[in-house]
């Protein structure tokens, strides 16, 4: 076990260097000094080692099967996140049960950390219906389609918290907000960062730096490294090897700590990379090379921490198949799942527009009641 710091630690580090657990060829460092001084470890015991890369492989076979579903016509589209289960899974274990968690369209993997059912997701891609799980319950909200809105109802969320009462200790609450490279450029994000910033929020905002906002390389979309942003709003940031799953909890757990404990916001910016599509209408083949692709693949963050655990003799062939195969068998469930969901009455998209109904809304759904009529015992 090597010690670091965030100069010095991973070879294969950007610019300005990240905090880094564990080495792409899977070996440990025992902790790193962040930028402000923090140190970064993790204490896991051998059962907890081995959830985690249950969670990673479980994530990505789901991923897998859904991509598929979408390539047979039985979901309308599939946003992926192949190469970024270390982020998400990191991230999402980091969070306390109290925390809410505020996603995009592309945190399969935080939702299944927060012991949602995998199916829940799946209505609103194949259109039957808007999402299916209460945000209270799990403290996890309704996927975000429009890119960086979710960052505000974070922001307004923790403000709440805090005239709430419920920070200042250990066992207060904290808020985290997930996102990508390219929403740093819409106005949402920017403006939440500022009232956060005021305000002292309970926040961390988490952007998975994929390197491309959809077709958009990152050199393109600023001048500095992301987590720099944060010191012009008037709070810390910190950037995390996001294909590293140990330093990706430590840098969250950390920072939702010091959220929960009334210390205010912090950006995490979580280096890693898409290694699929943006979503399945993209063709990333448009806008960058395979021998990219393939750089990146000797960081896959499965890979590594499989090493680890073999060098570690915490797992052997036999739990790797193990994993494997339950992963498999939960993917073919979650197939079989999903191909039998229903497809609504049309009339049913008027039932929740209004808590209390609308006189308006009401005139509406009997004239389309009128003109679903006239198609009755048509051939067509």
């Amino acid at each position: 076990m090597a010690k670091g710091d965030l100069e010095t630690v991973g070879a294969d580090a950007p610019a300005g260097g990240y905090v880094q657990l564990l080495t792409p060829d899977g070996d440990r460092v025992e902790r790193v000094t962040g930028p402000d001084g923090t140190e970064y470890s993790v204490d896991f015991t051998d059962a907890e080692y081995r959830t985690l890369y249950r969670d990673l492989v479980t994530v990505r076979r789901l991923d897998a099967e859904a991509t598929a579903l979408q390539r047979q016509g039985e979901l309308g589209i599939w946003a992926s996140l192949l190469g970024q289960e270390a982020a998400q899974v990191g991230a999402g274990r980091a969070m306390r049960p109290q925390d809410m968690a505020f996603p995009t369209y592309r945190e399969h993997g935080v939702l299944y950390t927060r012991g949602i059912d995998p199916i829940m997701p799946f209505g609103l891609f194949r259109g039957v219906n808007q999402g299916g799980w209460d945000p209270q319950e799990y403290k996890f909200n309704q996927y975000t389609i429009v890119i960086g809105a979710q960052t505000l109802h974070a922001t307004g969320y923790a403000m709440g918290i805090t005239m709430d009462g419920k920070t200042g200790s250990a066992d207060g609450e904290a808020v985290i907000a997930f996102f990508g490279d390219g929403a740093t450029s819409q106005g949402d994000v920017n403006e939440a960062f500022v009232w956060s910033g005021v305000y002292h929020a309970p926040i961390v905002f988490f952007c998975q730096n994929n390197q491309y906002a959809i077709s958009e390389p990152l050199e393109r979309q600023t001048r500095i490294p992301l987590y720099r942003r944060s010191s012009g709003f008037g709070f810390p940031g910190v950037r995390v090897d996001g294909n590293d799953v140990l330093a990706t909890f430590a840098v969250t757990r950390a920072a939702l700590d010091n959220a929960r404990q009334g210390q205010g916001p912090t950006l995490i910016e979580a280096y890693t990379y898409r290694m699929g599509a943006h979503t399945s209408s993209d063709d990333p083949t448009r806008y960058r090379i395979a021998s990219e692709v393939e750089s990146w693949k000797v960081k896959d963050p499965i890979s590594r921490l499989k090493a680890f655990l073999e060098k570690q003799q915490v797992g052997d062939a036999a739990f790797f198949a193990e994993v494997d195969e339950q992963a498999k068998a939960e993917a073919i469930a979650l197939r079989e799942r999903v191909l039998e969901l229903q497809d609504p009455d049309p009339v049913t998209m008027f039932d929740h527009v209004y808590p209390h109904g609308s006189p308006e809304v009401d005139a509406q759904r009997e004239a389309f009641q009128r003109y679903q009529a006239t198609f009755e015992g048509s051939a067509h």
